[in-house]
């Protein structure tokens, strides 16, 4: 069965956050679920990291490197630098047709 290609298309899909966090340098699984958490608010379970972690290496999205002190840290790859610039403009054109439609200004949080 040939893998799924990425189609992420909301901000909290565990893809979309584990190539966000890369994409700020290499990571390993603990310092992704740290980083996720911290940027994102949200905690993604071992199962749902490691899970994710797998479809994207299958994809050629990220790539291991040598471990380091027992820990694999991963990196994006180009592309999935390319993926994850792909789901941003989706991301982004979808939330600027709900806040026009709401008259919300984007860039506002809160």
């Amino acid at each position: 069965m040939a893998p799924r290609s990425m189609a992420p298309r909301r901000h909290n899909d565990p893809p979309v956050l584990i190539l966000t966090s890369l994409a700020d340098g290499p990571k390993h699984g603990h310092a992704l679920i740290k980083d996720i958490a911290a940027f994102a608010g949200t905690t993604l379970g071992p199962g749902a990291l490691y899970g994710a972690i797998t479809r994207l290496e299958e994809q050629g999205l990220i790539e291991p490197l040598a471990p380091v002190d027992r820990r694999r840290p991963y990196r994006i790859t180009a592309a999935g630098s390319a993926a994850l610039a792909d789901a941003v403009r989706d991301m982004h054109r979808v939330s600027a047709v709900a806040a026009a439609r709401l008259g919300v200004p984007l860039g506002v949080t809160g």
